[in-house]
């Protein structure tokens, strides 16, 4: 028996192995310049940067259960996932945390606000990412691929996992097709996800709504506002902070 237990033990881990060096790819190199900027000019106009920086009020849900509703002007999200809702500053991470519709104290609302904080971070990413090609951080260069030139942009700070670099495919246009990762919650280098379902939205906006890849990623539910109020019924979400 424990021979057998060796012998599946060995198989498994060969087979780990293997599929690490066949997926895990290096970190390519890019030349910075002109060039790249160029190239991080060409994708912001193809998602129309300008009427996302002017829209004031996002509303959309990810795809594992949470939804949010972001004041982009005064940098303040509502997050809600099961029975949670927080009212979160995303300057400071500081704000106030339901549950059940019951104010949270102490190290539950400490906990409740990080959380939102990360979901957030991440989820929110996964919504506007090539808008934040020029985010505070980051360093943009173009790389040479077997489709074309594509922009790689690396976070030198900022988020939660600063040094996280993105690999851009793009479209004659400059319209993302798929992007490439090398990220800290992914051991596997290089793993690759699409951009499909562009749409034009009220502000004039563009963005995406699935990627597929080794898990589809979904966003859903996507509005546009130039007021959070006109996203909730009339009424400001922030109004109790």
């Amino acid at each position: 028996m424990l021979k057998k237990t060796l012998i599946l033990l060995s198989i498994l881990a060969v087979a780990a192995f293997m599929l690490y060096s066949w997926y895990d790819k290096p970190l390519p190199e890019g030349v910075e310049g002109p060039e790249a900027e160029l190239l991080a000019d060409k994708m912001l106009k193809a998602v129309n940067f300008e009427a996302w920086d002017s829209t004031v009020a996002v509303k959309w849900s990810f795809y594992r259960g949470h939804d949010f509703l972001w004041d982009k002007k005064r940098d303040l999200v509502e997050v809600k996932w099961d029975d949670m809702r927080v009212l979160l500053n995303t300057n400071s991470q500081s704000g106030k945390a339901f549950q059940g519709g019951i104010l949270l104290s102490g190290n539950e609302a400490i906990d409740a606000l990080q959380m939102a904080w990360e979901y957030f971070t991440n989820d929110s990413f996964w919504l506007a990412a090539p808008f934040k090609a020029r985010d505070p951080g980051t360093k943009r260069s173009i790389v040479k691929t077997e489709h074309g030139d594509a922009l790689l942009v690396q976070y030198t700070s900022g988020g939660v996992t600063p040094g996280d670099s993105y690999l851009w495919l793009l479209n004659e246009d400059g319209l993302p097709v798929a992007w490439k990762l090398w990220v800290k919650i992914i051991p596997l280098g290089g793993m690759k996800f699409s951009w499909d379902g562009w749409q034009t939205y009220t502000t004039g906006a563009r963005i995406s709504s699935f990627h597929h890849g080794v898990v589809n990623v979904e966003v859903s539910g996507v509005e546009l506002a130039m007021s959070a109020a006109d996203l909730n019924n009339g009424h400001d979400p922030f109004a109790e902070m």
